[in-house]
């Protein structure tokens, strides 16, 4: 099945994006196919593209937590207390 590119121009910019993560993390690719690489090394390339895409969103989204991880999981645990009182 063939997928149709929605932004055909984003694909250099894809490319870029991925040599700089993989470079970051060292890694060196070449161009075109790179099944040499380990799933360690895939998924360490993968995983800092995905977590500078969310920052870069959240960046871009003005993103402020009301509350923090800990915050949340101590009144969690509060509610949870009462309800089985």
């Amino acid at each position: 099945m063939a997928y149709k590119k929605l932004v055909p121009e984003a694909k250099q910019a894809m490319e870029n994006f991925n040599n700089e993560i993989a470079s970051e993390v060292g890694v060196t690719l070449k161009n075109g196919y790179n099944g040499e690489l380990t799933a360690r090394q895939a998924g360490a390339i993968g995983g800092n593209m995905v977590k500078k895409m969310i920052e870069k969103a959240k960046q871009d989204l003005n993103y402020k937590p009301k509350i923090t991880l800990e915050e949340g999981i101590k009144k969690y645990a509060e509610d949870i207390k009462k309800q089985s009182k």
